[in-house]
């Protein structure tokens, strides 16, 4: 009897290949066995990349503080034409990118999302804002999502642009965890449009973001240890990391099923949706 073939499997270069083995070490050597993580070892294991304030691979960077009462930074990637002179640009527009991690781990300032964010930039011609949002388990639900609100008000005052930028075009955009943050971010503003004066939200781009539910999926248990990084058990602790004490993935904030997480979503202020997922 003939069996189906399996799918080939897309290619990875060895710098990828090596990229997704430091990010699994870095993940299990970090997590300690009562539920907390050794941030001193996360920091010399995952160094931030420094802004470059002149141009870089035609990317230049300046770190931000977005909200001083909640100590949070940020960091534009502006492509050279508009970071070396920005009187002589017409205005850019905005990405605001919320970097993965299982809410726990990496940066905006991480290598792998300082490069990913100079892509985007240049390749988008837009000026990126990558934000630095609290961490779990020290800042649970709804942390990451109150500091996703805060750059859009950072960005609906003209006086904080470093140059001239059309937020009347802006994106929300994230990648697994930081794909959730992005999704939740835009129900809140969705919710509230009115308090902006001038951000509009023209799209949101959910890069893998990350979502479940109680029940395992056939996906989950058919590739469980054999996918890089998003183990059964690694994602079980995210989520325990992640959520208020005592809840579980039926939460608005990890499940589409609850009704809370369903709020916002009819809004005509909530913006058009490119969902890109693993294959």
């Amino acid at each position: 009897m003939a069996t189906a073939a399996m799918p080939p499997e897309p290619p990875v270069s060895r710098l990828t290949l090596l990229t997704l083995m430091v990010a699994d070490f870095v993940i299990d050597a970090t997590r300690r066995a009562d539920g907390t993580l050794n941030r001193g070892a996360l920091s010399l294991l995952d160094p931030p990349v420094p802004a470059v304030f002149s141009s870089w691979c035609g990317v230049a960077t300046r770190d931000v503080v977005v909200d001083r009462s909640l100590c949070l930074g940020a960091s534009f990637f502006l492509p050279a034409a508009a970071a070396d002179d920005g009187s002589a640009t017409r205005p850019l527009p905005v990405i605001v990118f919320f970097h993965g991690g299982g809410f726990a781990f990496f940066s905006a300032a991480s290598v792998a999302f300082d490069v990913a964010c100079r892509r985007i930039a240049l390749g988008a011609s837009a000026a990126v804002l990558s934000v630095d949002y609290r961490r779990s388990p020290e800042h649970r639900f709804p942390a990451p999502y109150d500091d996703g609100l805060a750059p859009l008000q950072f960005l609906d005052d003209p006086k904080k642009h470093p140059v001239p930028l059309d937020v009347s075009r802006c994106f929300l955009a994230g990648d697994r965890a930081g794909g959730n943050v992005a999704h939740h971010v835009a129900r809140r503003y969705a919710a509230s449009p009115s308090l902006f004066t001038n951000v509009r939200l023209a799209g949101l781009v959910a890069i893998q973001p990350f979502f479940g539910g109680e029940e395992r999926t056939p996906s989950e248990l058919r590739l469980d240890g054999a996918a890089p990084i998003v183990s059964i058990a690694r994602t079980d602790w995210m989520w325990r990391a992640f959520l208020p004490p005592g809840a579980d993935r039926t939460h608005e904030a990890a499940s589409f099923a609850s009704p809370a997480a369903a709020a916002g979503l009819d809004s005509p202020a909530f913006p058009p949706v490119l969902n890109a997922i693993g294959g």
